[in-house]
């Protein structure tokens, strides 16, 4: 059975847009949709709250409206929708363990407070055990994804084959519902202690430098994945420099950018690395962010 593709909406036009991306996507795969919205009773001796009963209100009218507006453009698209009492957080991983991928809406630019639900987008996209999209409003939502073989799909890869295994798969399979190509990207940097003197990295350099290495790591990493989809057409990028530089460098006409995630814990909270956290604010289309295998 398939699983469903699962967004988050809050009544915000971000979570409008990842509503529309999310519908897009599962009428690609031929997934269901699933609609949820998870909430918790504010104390309605706060002034300005709403009481109880406008809380529920508001709450299924965040849920009804964007079933109405998905419905609306995707007749046949099968749509299961759920106002939860409950933590966000604790509801939107849920969503993510079940799901074949959680959306949510973000606001791009800025602390990641901008992510759907506030803060809590972090977290969720920090600990999901699956792939988490992040939308724009406005960004990529209305032509993504895209049928005609335009709009590529930009993947980063690095470390070994085994690193990238699910992240590849990830963004193939994302190219072959949309008739699109697959831009693996694979950036590097000297080592810290490169120079002429050093042994094997000197011999490296007389055979044309480290670049034709990095090409044939990637070359390496790609090759299971383009026996798996033979359909799918592979543009394989190898550039000097910042991950997250040549990858958002790689994206103007993309139609999803798909990175890998490291979770690390600090005391200041989950951080997910450097790379993802440089594409979830600055890329210019929806973003999956996809935790190791």
């Amino acid at each position: 059975m398939t699983r469903a593709i699962a967004v988050g909406v809050d009544g915000s036009a971000e979570s409008l847009a990842a509503a529309d991306w999310a519908a897009v996507e599962a009428a690609l795969r031929g997934a269901p949709l699933r609609i949820v919205h998870a909430w918790l009773p504010q104390s309605t001796d706060v002034p300005l709250t709403r009481s109880g009963d406008e809380q529920v209100t508001a709450a299924d009218a965040f849920v009804r409206e964007a079933v109405t507006r998905v419905s609306g453009r995707h007749p046949d698209l099968t749509i299961a929708s759920e106002v939860v009492q409950a933590t966000p957080v604790d509801t939107l991983l849920k969503e993510a363990e079940r799901a074949e991928m959680l959306v949510l809406g973000s606001r791009g630019h800025g602390a990641l407070v901008g992510f759907l639900l506030g803060s809590y987008g972090q977290q969720v996209i920090a600990d999901a055990p699956g792939p988490v999209v992040s939308v724009r409003a406005g960004t990529g939502t209305e032509a993504s994804p895209r049928t005609d073989g335009a709009g590529e799909v930009v993947v980063g890869q690095h470390g070994e084959p085994e690193d990238s295994e699910a992240v590849l798969r990830f963004a193939f399979e994302a190219a072959a519902a949309r008739g699109a190509a697959v831009r693996a990207v694979r950036a590097w940097t000297l080592p810290p202690l490169y120079s002429y003197n050093t042994g094997v990295l000197h011999v490296a350099d007389e055979a044309g430098g480290l670049e034709p290495l990095e090409q044939q790591a990637l070359t390496r990493a790609l090759a299971p994945w383009r026996e798996r989809f033979p359909e799918v057409p592979v543009v394989e990028h190898v550039e000097i420099g910042s991950a997250g530089q040549v990858l958002l460098a790689a994206t103007p006409d993309a139609s999803l950018l798909v990175v890998g995630r490291k979770t690390r814990r600090s005391p200041i909270g989950t951080r997910i690395g450097s790379v993802a956290h440089a594409a979830l604010h600055h890329a210019g289309c929806p973003v999956a962010v996809v935790p190791p295998a």
